[in-house]
């Protein structure tokens, strides 16, 4: 069944493989219509039954910096930060006529942008909450894993065959974990080194389903494999998608700072719905 009619436009963008709804609110008209962005992105993420996309990014006017972007998942939720989202939304600003460098108000905090043709390079927030052990009974088995918040939370698990592996199985539960509860993480499973890249699946809460790449999940990996001795900055990151995430950071004695994301964004069409 096909969804509601909203008479707005959007544009669709892509980065590494996730795709977004971008919802321009820069002049506010739709937070005058209150706009019910949750219920908005259940309808028009559904893949096949509508637009399709991996979430919504609606991007605000902000009084302090730039520009303001929220983003809404597929389930309805709305979460703190995206790293291909706000790729995504920092090219559709500059087509817009925005500063090629900017800085965003996020859910994570303030994060800079910087564009040049469609290559998008993030300053990302510096990790939080890493833990580089950590052990998760899933029924029988007990999962030594890793996790860390890269402005949102995710797991990350160093796996043999990563082609073969059941990520949206084991995604799903420890998703679900207890140790995780109530907001539930996301998780990336990451494969040995293929030339100079890491292969990483990600797992994504609000999706609830493998997505074909992960920002934040690719900062996640490559930081992790750096603090488990495993890799050094930069950081290449394989997605499903087969395009290559490039992760900076600097690492001193186990802190991490000064993080970037850089990986090629897209605009695919503008519409109306």
């Amino acid at each position: 069944m096909m969804g509601k009619k909203y008479s707005i436009r959007f544009t669709k963008a892509v980065a590494s493989g996730n795709d977004f709804i971008i919802i321009d609110d820069i002049d506010g008209v739709l937070e005058k219509r209150g706009m019910d962005y949750s219920s908005m992105a259940r309808d028009l993420c559904r893949r096949h039954m509508s637009v399709g996309a991996d979430g919504i990014l609606v991007l605000e006017k902000s009084e302090d910096v730039d520009l303001k972007m929220r983003v809404i998942n597929p389930d309805g939720s709305e979460v703190a930060m995206c790293g291909n989202g706000l790729r995504c939304a920092a090219l559709y600003a500059v087509l817009k006529g925005f500063p090629g460098s900017m800085t965003v108000s996020t859910g994570a905090g303030l994060l800079q942008a910087e564009v040049k043709g469609n290559m998008v390079r993030l300053k990302m927030s510096d990790p939080k909450n890493v833990k580089t052990e950590i052990n998760l009974g899933l029924g029988d088995i007990m999962m030594n894993a890793s996790f860390i918040d890269s402005g949102v939370p995710h797991v990350v698990h160093m796996v043999d065959d990563i082609e073969n592996y059941p990520v949206k199985e084991t995604g799903k539960k420890i998703r679900e974990h207890s140790f995780f509860s109530p907001g539930g993480t996301n998780v990336n499973f990451v494969g040995k080194q293929d030339g100079n890249a890491f292969p990483v699946r990600t797992y994504e809460r609000g999706v609830e389903d493998e997505t074909l790449a992960c920002g934040t999940g690719a900062v996640a990996s490559a930081v992790m494999l750096g603090l488990l001795g495993q890799a050094s900055s930069p950081v290449e990151i394989s997605t499903r998608s087969g395009e290559v995430l490039t992760v900076h950071y600097e690492n001193t004695g186990g802190k991490i700072k000064n993080v970037y994301l850089e990986g090629l964004a897209e605009i695919v069409y503008e519409g109306g719905i």
